[in-house]
Parts: C-alpha cells; structure tokens; sequence
C-alpha cells in the first residue's frame, strides 16, 4: 500500500512539474522580465555579404549597409603592433595566399585579400571586389556609428578583448554591439570586461540550454544571453562542408535538425526579449525555413538576396520589441 501511494505522490508531482513548466514556457513573463534590446534585426549580413564583395571589408560592409541590412557581423583579431582587425582567419593563406598569422604581422605589412575568394557557407561560388584591404573595427564604427554590429573574438586574448572594448566605449555602442565567441572562457572575459553589451550563447551555453529545454528547467532559469545564434542544420554538408567530421554524417544532421529547430524554445526565447538568428542561409529555401522555424533574424552571405526576400515576404503580423 506505501509502494502504491508513494508511486502515486510522485507521479502527481511529475504531473504537477510538467504542467507547470508547460506553462511557463508560454508565459515565461510570469517569473522573468522581458529583456529589452536596442536593436531589431531580421537581416544580418555575414562579414558584411561575402558573397557579394570581399569579405569583412569596407567595401563589403557598405554594401550590405546600402541594400539594407539590419546588423552586420564581423570577426576580430590583433595586429603585432595592437591594431584590433576585423578578419575571420588569423592564418592568412585562405584569404591572402600567405601562410602567415595577422597576429605576427604589423598592421601596414598586412597583404592584400586575393582576387576571389570562395564563400565559405556556399561552397563553389566566390566573390570579389574592389576593396582588398583588411579593416579596422575602428573604420567600421566610424562609417556605421547607429548600425548593430555582433563582434566575434576570434582570441583569447585580453588585449584584444580590452581594445574591442574601449572602442564599443569611446564610440558609444554598448547597447548596438554584441560580444560573441563560441568559447566559454573568452566569453567570460568579455563580460567582466564589458558587462554593459549584449552577448550570444557560446558553444557550451548552447548545449546546456538545449538540456533545459528537453528537461522542462528552461522556464525556471535566468539567461543572461541576448542572442541565439545558430546554424541552419538543412544547409550542412549542401551549401557549407563542415571541417569536423561527426557533422559529415547524414545521421548527425538530422539529429541536429532535430534537436534544435523547435519552434516551442524559438517562441519561449522571443517572449523573454532575446533575438533568435540562424545561419547562413544563401538560398531562398533556406531563407524560408528559417523564417518559418521561428527564427527572428537570418544571416546571410548575400545581403541583396535576403532584402527582396524580405520584400516579397513581410511578416504577416507586426512585430512590437
């Protein structure tokens, strides 16, 4: 008779913690306030549209800015002589055909981009432009002082964290620059340097909030995050070949596909104020999926695209934020 009552206590108590957190998870503003960002962003170019100019430069940047991007995302590295770059690779080869570090090099002994470069996430086309010259993160606050921006460092190296920060100060983006990084470590950094920006889930944050929301906790548990970055999984081994080899597997993706495009954890971030944004999508299809998944903003290599995209497709409802 204990046994049966005792099975019964815990199957009420289960039951009670599953609705509860049901409920919370559509009405997460019962126990959390509604984060209340600077920005709104649906289309946001990836280091600045490499598909459509050379990557990460002014050029580039200004021609997502002109075709009427929301947010432009960037990657950083430090100079020999403390120039803060924006530069995806630190290794030069892919991008300059010199295997050689930006870190060793001064700012002014940095080579040219190559002609054309191949877009990382749309493997098999390439891009070029009149713009070869690497960028300072200072240039581009400069020319873009009200656009958003997402900071990637690309380091761990408090230098550059510290430099990346004083420039977000001095320019007065602290609230339209985000701080991103896929390591934890680095991300710590970056917050205790600059707690007043806005900043991403890094690669671990991402897992544990996947576990939380599989768990039924995610309802009861403060994020200090702002923003959702993800891939697309649907574009994986089609448009962008993964260097590591458990994403080349057909089982993975769909588990990945799986896992994290759950429009239920999309809607329950939304509703806490954070901003969802999957990536990189460079073909309509994949625009449309992520769109139609929940996703808030889309990341692309091709700025244009997503604008008529976006033209052909507005939200059916407005959106306040």
């Amino acid at each position: 008779m204990e046994v049966v009552t005792g099975v019964l206590l815990f199957l009420l108590a289960v039951g009670v913690y599953v609705v509860c957190s049901l409920y919370l998870l559509h009405n997460p503003y019962i126990l959390h306030k509604k984060k209340r960002l600077g920005f709104y962003c649906r289309h946001i170019s990836h280091r600045g549209g490499s598909g459509e100019k050379i990557e990460n430069t002014i050029e580039a940047f200004t021609h997502a800015v002109e075709v009427g991007t929301d947010m432009l995302e960037m990657d950083c590295h430090l100079t020999l002589d403390g120039y803060v770059v924006v530069s995806h690779d630190d290794n030069l080869l892919r991008q300059t055909g010199y295997d050689k570090t930006l870190s060793s090099l001064r700012y002014q002994d940095l080579p040219l981009y190559e002609e054309k470069l191949e877009v990382t996430f749309y493997v098999g086309h390439y891009s070029s432009g009149k713009d070869k010259r690497f960028a300072l993160l200072e240039d581009v606050f400069k020319k873009f002082p009200n656009m958003p921006m997402t900071v990637e460092i690309k380091q761990n190296n408090e230098l550059l964290i510290k430099k990346v920060s004083n420039l977000v100060k001095q320019y007065g983006r602290e609230g339209i620059t985000v701080w991103a990084s896929e390591d934890s470590d680095t991300m710590a950094k970056c917050k205790k340097e600059n707690p007043s920006m806005p900043y991403m889930f890094t690669l671990m944050r991402g897992l544990l909030l996947i576990l939380l929301f599989y768990t039924g906790l995610l309802p009861f548990v403060p994020l200090g995050e702002s923003i959702l970055m993800f891939y697309l999984p649907r574009i994986i081994n089609r448009n962008y070949i993964p260097e590591e080899d458990y994403l080349k597997t057909r089982f993975a993706v769909c588990l990945l596909q799986k896992l994290t495009m759950r429009k239920s954890l999309f809607e329950h971030l939304i509703k806490r104020g954070l901003q969802v944004q999957l990536f990189v999508c460079n073909e309509e299809r994949d625009m449309e999926a992520a769109f139609a998944i929940g996703a808030i903003g889309v990341m692309t290599d091709y700025p244009t695209l997503l604008s008529n995209y976006i033209k052909k497709h507005p939200p059916k409802t407005h959106t306040t934020y």
